[in-house]
């Protein structure tokens, strides 16, 4: 087993943590680490009288923070950044013992949570503060647009990233003015519960943001029955049962599911520097990720170079599933992942494919380590062809025009991430034919990703709904016009006929519209 001896969380740290779950029955459940498969924490669950009392706890404290002003809302979005930087290598010890990624993944969680933060608390009054919009008639009619808060967000999210999915979308639900009922995955608790800590520490009120803990099948359905909106990140089937449920109440939901990611490598494509790139969109969090790239098209010019170069620089990759900041790529999660992986190479060696690079499970590095693997040959017939795997596993198709690159990336129900190689002019003009809520050129995911403020979520089976950016804070409000009108009634003076009315109004009508012509 590797040393894993620098990544350590004291018992009464863990404690400290799992006491702030809202639980009270005697029902609790042990965590495992996938570094070692050790256990790590014993973690209470939460029956369904306690996930009402959450949502009622949370129902008082969003009616007072709902008053607050977006100048203290600011201060503790800003004051939440300096935390998480500062007690970054609690959060990554954390992130690795529940995940089990490479400390320089874990890393990409810390700064996701820390700019999330940033953004909106630099941004909250132009995204929140009312707006002047046109009224009816110049001066005489006035419109504000104001945000008014959901309410009570029920919150739930996945254990492939720990801090960053326990935080961006709610962090911005109680930006926005709403409280939070948060369900942690059951494999990771402990970092979500490190991160709300801080937001207690930052000046966030204790009782806004709510955890309890539980199996999704048992408590995710009251969690939807008394949620004024639900965020959701994870499968695409969860996701269409959480939508269904959420339609029998008539609220919102923003769901971020499933994605078989494509990238596309033009003709002219640097073949070094796209293999680089590879290992970070293919092997990031070893596959475990919503935007993670699983199917690779390259042009047939460069396509046996491609395959060869990447080969090799998979022979240099670097492995852990410890602290060392060099390794490359950690383990998958769980047995269930390993399952899924190992399931899917078998069956496209079946059908015809061929391994170009790995494809073995490595348990001498962690129980559940599986290496990265590149796949050719592989027919349509074979579940990776179409099926997310959510594993270090890809597949490497040659293609001849360029036409053809961009209907094959499109061939999916999915449309969450994209990534397109080659001469940046002839990329830009491709991209936006390729149907994902998100595409980067000469990048795997982390160029639109690690920019806040641009839109993130999925086109077709991938979700809906965007976080991120003002999109990201808006979808937690309800918009709000309040119209003043001045002097004159909208429906014309009680002086005038309704006929004399409605042709001076024609008049001034067909005088602004050739005012504005040029406009």
């Amino acid at each position: 087993m590797p040393d894993v001896a620098q990544i350590t969380v004291s018992p009464a740290r863990i404690a400290e943590l799992t006491a702030l779950i809202r639980a009270t029955g005697p029902e609790t459940r042990t965590t495992v680490t996938p570094l070692t498969g050790a256990d790590v924490a014993t973690v209470p669950v939460s029956t369904e009288q306690d996930v009402l009392d959450a949502f009622a706890a949370a129902r008082v404290a969003q009616r007072a923070w709902a008053r607050t002003s977006l100048r203290r809302r600011k201060r503790a979005l800003l004051k939440l950044h300096d935390l998480i930087l500062k007690n970054r290598e609690e959060l990554l010890d954390l992130v690795q013992l529940e995940s089990g990624k490479a400390r320089s993944h874990a890393f990409d969680e810390v700064l996701h949570t820390a700019l999330t933060g940033r953004y909106y608390g630099r941004r909250l009054s132009r995204i929140l503060g009312p707006h002047r919009i046109a009224g009816a008639y110049p001066v005489l009619t006035g419109i504000r647009q104001y945000h008014q808060p959901k309410g009570v967000v029920g919150l739930i999210t996945p254990w492939n990233y720990p801090l960053s999915m326990a935080l961006v979308d709610g962090l911005a639900a109680v930006a926005a003015g709403n409280a939070v009922v948060h369900k942690p995955d059951s494999q990771a608790p402990l970092t979500a519960l490190a991160i709300i800590q801080l937001m207690h520490r930052a000046g966030f009120p204790k009782d806004l943001w709510q955890v309890v803990s539980g199996a999704g099948s048992v408590i995710g359905s009251t969690i939807i029955a008394n949620a004024d909106y639900i965020c959701f990140t994870g499968s695409t089937a969860t996701g269409k049962r959480i939508a269904a449920q959420c339609s029998e109440r008539l609220i919102g939901c923003s769901l971020e599911l499933g994605g078989k990611n494509p990238m596309i490598v033009l003709p002219g494509a640097d073949v070094e520097k796209t293999v680089e790139g590879t290992i970070n969109a293919a092997f990031s969090s070893a596959g475990q990720l919503c935007v993670s790239i699983e199917r690779i098209y390259v042009h047939e010019s460069i396509y046996d170079q491609y395959r060869d170069a990447l080969a090799e620089r998979l022979e240099r990759l670097s492995y852990g599933a410890n602290a060392d900041w060099e390794a490359e790529m950690g383990t998958l999660v769980s047995p269930a992942q390993l399952a899924t992986i190992e399931k899917h190479v078998a069956d496209a060696i079946d059908h015809g494919a061929t391994v170009v690079s790995g494809g073995r499970a490595r348990p001498d590095i962690a129980p559940w380590f599986h290496e990265p693997t590149v796949l050719e040959n592989v027919p349509e017939s074979a579940l990776c062809s179409a099926e997310e795997t959510f594993g270090p596993l890809v597949s490497l198709y040659p293609y001849r025009g360029v036409g053809e690159a961009i209907a094959l990336a499109n061939s999916t129900i999915y449309g969450l991430n994209a990534s397109v190689w080659g001469p940046v002019r002839r990329a830009r003009k491709v991209a936006p034919k390729i149907q994902a809520g998100t595409v980067n050129v000469n990048e795997g995911f982390a160029a639109t990703f690690g920019s806040i403020g641009a839109p993130m979520g999925g086109m077709k089976q991938s979700g809906t709904g965007r976080r991120q950016g003002a999109e990201g804070l808006l979808r937690f409000t309800e918009s709000q016009s309040i119209g003043v009108q001045r002097l004159v009634p909208v429906g014309g003076p009680p002086q005038l006929s309704k006929r004399t009315f409605t042709a001076v109004l024609t008049v001034g009508l067909v005088l602004m519209r050739r005012l504005t012509r040029k406009a």
